[in-house]
């Protein structure tokens, strides 16, 4: 028998066909692997993952918001129900708000980036030079209000403005990026007059807003000189913020991460008793609505806190739940924005996928006091009407882009439309332009000496978003 016959024989290839064997068969089914190795490969895969953790972690939130609250809310109102209601109520508000993302199109939220920008900073302006107008909780005025019982803070409007103009911005001057002049002007001054703005008197705000602008810069190839200025630019600021503006909390903060026990009884108190909370939970935790420390001794239990009050009601296991959540939402976003065509479409979801992932990581880090506690909410899962309401919104718009994903794309067109897209107006995906065989777009470069057509040529020394995209994932 020659070799070929038998390599047929044994199952191995038969001519140039694969042939599946029992021993092939049997390693599949020992692999944990391969059924989540099928489900990555599905069209729709990026789409369902996304809406998946971040309907799951709204659950959550929603639970433990009811949880911790509800001994605050007797004694206030009477009725333990009181702060979820508000927090159910943004929810079912936050619901629109999810289908408009997902409802508009890219050219929009190119358009949307610029006025949401100048909204934000009008407000943020006035907060600064009137803070009379702003609404305090816990003795800073970080919202106004612009309803009956319904305020607003203008820092998160902020930040989605930003990514959305600074996106639209980066991509106008892409082919201009290798030089200083055009790589600065208009996005330095305007970024760094919104940054004053939000951090003279929110720090947490003007974190995420500085990881925002580093990831557009990141993955729009800017070179790495420019991207590690501005990375030092952003580091003076905030340490001449910490201890140059006389807000003397900021360096108490410091002085708590340091050695916490040390100030138990005045400026250590809430972190302190956060770590109480964590370390009574144990592997199971006490059970759900159980905590111990939500009875008046930890404060701000399901806003900052909330995470403390997880990890003493839902113990590790339950804390590794949220955390997992957060990593598969983090990867189906960057998934969305490595695959995604569209350049605008690849710079907003990078920014607004670190952002939200570097917010949860900043919170959960206070916390459990590995980093300092800046005061930023856990997205979804505090208790918050402008944060959740603008997470959702920012969920629906990466599910559209998850939809526009080439092959995504080419599947819905497949199957027309689905029932419920149809049913709530969810208009389609454009197909993706069809791509030439890389032997014929060679020889036409070669012909024209130049580079492919369509295709816009980078500064010396710059790299393409979708290199440092694959890297990150």
């Amino acid at each position: 028998m020659s070799p070929a016959g038998e390599r047929g024989s044994r199952g191995h290839t038969t001519g140039s066909n694969p042939v599946l064997t029992a021993s092939d068969v049997d390693r599949a089914a020992i692999n944990p692997f391969a059924a989540l190795s099928g489900l990555l490969q599905r069209p729709m895969a990026s789409y369902f993952l996304l809406l998946a953790s971040a309907g799951l972690l709204l659950a959550i939130g929603l639970v433990m918001v009811l949880s911790a609250s509800s001994i605050d809310s007797i004694y206030a109102n009477g009725s333990a129900f009181t702060e979820f209601g508000k927090q159910a109520g943004w929810a079912l508000i936050g619901l629109p708000m999810f289908w408009l993302g997902l409802r508009l199109r890219v050219r929009a939220y190119e358009l949307l980036g610029y006025p949401l920008l100048l909204l934000s900073a009008v407000l943020l302006a006035l907060l600064a030079v009137a803070p009379g107008i702003g609404v305090a909780h816990n003795g800073t005025a970080l919202w106004i209000q612009i309803a009956p019982g319904i305020t607003m803070q203008p820092a998160e409007v902020a930040k989605l403005g930003l990514a959305l103009w600074g996106a639209a911005t980066l991509l106008h001057k892409r082919a201009l990026l290798g030089q200083w002049k055009h790589m600065a002007i208009p996005l330095l001054p305007v970024s760094g007059l919104v940054l004053l703005l939000v951090g003279h008197n929110d720090l947490g705000s003007m974190l995420m807003l500085l990881v925002i602008l580093l990831t557009l810069m990141w993955v729009s190839g800017v070179r790495f000189r420019a991207f590690g200025a501005l990375l030092a630019v952003g580091m003076a600021g905030i340490i001449v913020l910490i201890f140059g503006t006389g807000l003397g909390y900021r360096q108490e903060r410091l002085q708590t991460f340091a050695d916490p026990f040390a100030y138990k009884d005045n400026a250590g108190y809430q972190v302190v008793h956060g770590l109480y909370s964590l370390a009574s939970g144990g592997w199971w935790g006490l059970g759900l609505g159980h905590s111990r420390e939500k009875w008046g001794h930890l404060p701000l239990a399901q806003n900052d806190f909330i995470f403390a009050v997880i990890g003493e009601e839902l113990g590790v296991i339950g804390c590794f739940v949220v955390i997992a959540l957060f990593g598969v939402m983090t990867y189906s976003g960057l998934r969305i924005a490595r695959r995604v065509e569209d350049p605008f479409r690849r710079l907003v979801a990078a920014s607004c996928t670190l952002w939200l992932a570097s917010q949860a990581l900043t919170n959960m880090g206070g916390v459990a006091n590995l980093i300092p506690i800046t005061g930023v909410p856990l997205p979804l899962i505090s208790a918050g009407g402008s944060s959740l309401v603008l997470t959702m919104f920012i969920v629906g718009m990466l599910a559209s882009f998850a939809r526009a994903e080439p092959e995504a794309a080419v599947a819905l067109h497949a199957r027309r439309r689905v029932w419920w897209a149809k049913m709530w107006g969810i208009p389609l995906p454009p197909l993706p332009a069809p791509v030439a065989p890389a032997r014929q777009r060679a020889g036409t470069a070669n012909r024209r000496g130049s580079s492919p057509a369509g295709t816009t040529r980078r500064p010396a020394g710059a790299r393409s978003g979708a290199t440092r995209l694959a890297e990150l994932d």
